[in-house]
């Protein structure tokens, strides 16, 4: 992709597409959370982590299709604020925490691979380093020092391999999916797929 291409405006198209995925996250985490509550009967924290990569899905498959530096800080901005309409069993405060940490990192992440990597490595990479700082943080807003380092560790491992798996792969297969019908187009992982 061009430099000048990379450091485009954010389009109207751009604002519109990442409203609609922060909205579709919202009703999706309206369902996850009662699945939430099932794996958490189920198998406690452990359990319940094997489905964290899907409320960070909608950022990072924002980011793929549109491929623009900040796309994640607006993609997670909004997302947070309808989550905040929503409402939350884990209130306010941790919607927006989570979505300050996942923003952080996806910007970091893409920084790093200068905005021209976008294959699946790439994308599970940033689907799985989204985990931990919110984990951390996370940890401190609901007291999880308490279930031991051994649950801990298994918890953290079961999360990023949750961010790799239904965040990082799931957005390479989605966006993939969503480019084959033509949508996207107007999109830059649209403009890509036809330069090749």
């Amino acid at each position: 992709m061009k430099e000048s291409r990379i450091f485009a405006k954010f389009t109207t198209l751009d604002i519109v597409l990442m409203a609609m995925l922060a909205t579709l996250n919202g009703v999706m985490t309206v369902y996850l959370s009662m699945i939430n509550k099932t794996l958490n009967s189920l198998g406690g924290p452990i359990a319940t982590s094997s489905i964290v990569g899907l409320y960070m899905i909608y950022g990072l498959l924002a980011y793929y299709i549109i491929r623009k530096p900040g796309t994640a800080v607006i993609a997670y901005s909004f997302g947070a604020v309808v989550q905040s309409f929503m409402g939350s069993v884990y209130g306010i405060a941790s919607i927006i925490a989570a979505a300050v940490c996942y923003m952080v990192v996806a910007e970091l992440v893409f920084a790093l691979l200068r905005y021209r990597r976008w294959n699946a490595v790439s994308l599970m990479l940033a689907g799985g380093a989204m985990v931990p700082l919110w984990f951390i943080v996370a940890a401190n807003m609901f007291g999880y020092m308490h279930w031991g380092w051994k649950v801990l560790t298994i918890t953290l491992v079961v999360r990023i391999l949750s961010g790799i798996v239904l965040c990082g792969l799931l957005t390479k297969m989605l966006g993939d999916a969503l480019n084959r019908t033509g949508l996207l187009k107007r999109f830059e992982l649209g403009r890509a797929s036809r330069a090749e």
